[in-house]
């Protein structure tokens, strides 16, 4: 099984020592978001193919990183770079300094390892379409020869993420808007060709509909043929994603929702960013769980039982 840490949080910026403990331990423990039940996920050698991180800033993992790789574990970073105001991503670290890290990542461990991710591109007053030709050309410039894929999506604004954008665009005194599907395609279209200026491929995220535009190709953000390539051997896994239009391989993820404080205003992974910072300060390194239940503790079951129950309550 391929481990996904984390699309729901970002382990490796804010909970690297729980990775590092839990992948001592062999195991973590997880709560299903829908039936609330207890399941276990092995961290075992045996049992793991590869890892896929997540982040947006790289740097307090280095270190886990080289754990990762002594024990045998190969592993992929996807990792964020916007270089967005202030104003959408409250806590995110400057990206001079996240361009450096997948620099470093490709010096240590070969380009292959890291891909970067301009995703989700939002349209705002202070983010409008011509900052993201400008804005992605720099970046782009920046990590040429560094990473061979950028992967791409449009902001698909959930209920909760458009509470959270609204309330920013009031405090903070811009507007955004969701625009239509040609404007949409040409960006995807001008994005792919500065991608291909500077040697990288150009993939849409879970938007099949843009991955029509010219140059864009489908993502396959947990891939387990790039795993295959790092690792020097075959992993066998089938393509399996997780909600429409995904077209990753099957992997666990072993992320929690509201507990990251990056304070990203378009995240769909968290309602409440007071709620993650919250969660973020009480979080316990020694836990079993990432964010630990409280209160009475739910019914601990196997994992296959889990994903039966999952689907029993989406059928209901």
């Amino acid at each position: 099984m391929i481990i996904s840490a984390s699309y729901k949080t970002d382990i490796p910026t804010f909970y690297g020592k729980w990775f590092l403990n839990r992948l001592n331990a062999g195991y973590c423990k997880m709560i299903n978001p829908y039936g609330r039940q207890i399941y276990e996920v092995s961290l075992k050698r045996e049992d793991v193919d590869g890892f896929v991180f997540w982040t947006k800033n790289i740097g307090p993992f280095m270190n886990v990183l080289e754990i990762v790789r002594m024990l045998g574990y190969p592993f992929m970073v996807q990792h964020t770079i916007h270089n967005y105001p202030k104003e959408l991503e409250r806590s995110v670290i400057d990206f001079t300094k996240s361009v450096n890290f997948i620099k470093n990542l490709a010096e240590q461990y070969g380009p292959a390892v890291a891909v970067w991710r301009y995703d989700p591109i939002i349209f705002t007053s202070i983010t409008p379409f011509d900052f993201h030709l400008k804005n992605f050309e720099r970046l782009a410039s920046e990590l040429e020869g560094s990473t061979d894929e950028v992967v791409i999506s449009f902001a698909q604004i959930y209920r909760k993420s458009k509470n959270n954008l609204e309330k920013a665009a009031k405090a903070k005194g811009f507007t955004w808007e969701d625009p239509d599907d040609n404007t949409k395609l040409q960006l995807a279209s001008d994005l792919a060709e500065i991608a291909r200026h500077h040697e990288m491929q150009l993939t849409m995220c879970s938007q099949s509909k843009y991955s029509q535009a010219k140059g864009v190709k489908e993502a396959r953000c947990v891939d387990a043929l790039r795993l295959s390539h790092i690792g020097g051997f075959k992993i066998r896994a089938k393509l399996k994603g997780n909600r429409e239009d995904c077209g990753c391989y099957e992997s666990k993820d072993i992320g929690d929702y509201d507990t990251c404080p990056h304070g990203c205003v378009y995240c769909y992974a968290v309602h409440n960013w007071e709620l993650a910072l919250r969660r973020y300060r009480e979080h316990d390194p020694n836990s079993e769980f990432l964010h630990a239940p409280k209160g009475k503790m739910p019914k601990e079951i196997n994992e296959t039982d889990a994903k039966e129950r999952t689907l029993q309550s989406r059928l209901q």
